[in-house]
């Protein structure tokens, strides 16, 4: 468990860009899963298991708290000129700006499947929503965000973006 924590922290920090809140769900997320070993049925999905119980608690804090969700939703990859990393820096910024512009639900289906890897079923069984809904959330999501981007410009250059995890 304590290597899937730093994956956690950036998830949780994605979804609510608070690092002391994000702290505090990781935290509870790993304490829960501790209390609750037993319920686990496969060790191998513990990612999963552990996102799912991350999204939960996360989901209950916005319904306690109503607040706006922000993420940072790319990481650049190193190795490039200080003028290439200033213009992939402005990237950064208007995918960030794109994303607290989509829901919640969108937001978590598109960090879910495009930064951290799940599948369809993963993430499904993450939401606990039907694999559809997570396609179609998807689909939404990233159709939003290529109008986001192209209105604000993004579209001109092509990053080196890499997942997070």
């Amino acid at each position: 468990m304590e290597a899937l924590r730093p994956g956690l922290y950036r998830l949780a920090w994605s979804w609510c860009h608070d690092a002391e809140l994000a702290d505090d769900l990781t935290q509870e997320a790993l304490l829960r899963a501790l209390r609750r070993v037993d319920q686990l049925r496969d060790p191998g999905r513990l990612d999963q298991w552990l996102t799912q119980i991350l999204a939960n608690l996360h989901r209950d804090h916005l319904r306690r708290h109503r607040e706006t969700v922000s993420l940072e939703a790319v990481e650049v990859s190193g190795g490039l000129t200080t003028e290439e990393e200033a213009q992939r820096l402005g990237i950064v910024q208007q995918v960030q700006q794109a994303m607290t512009q989509l829901g919640d639900e969108q937001r978590k289906v598109i960090t879910l499947v495009d930064l951290m890897g799940f599948t369809y079923a993963d993430v499904a069984r993450i939401l606990d929503v039907p694999a559809g809904t997570v396609m179609s959330r998807l689909s939404r999501a990233r159709d939003r965000m290529r109008r986001l981007l192209e209105a604000s410009g993004a579209r001109q250059a092509s990053p080196t973006l890499r997942r997070v995890k």
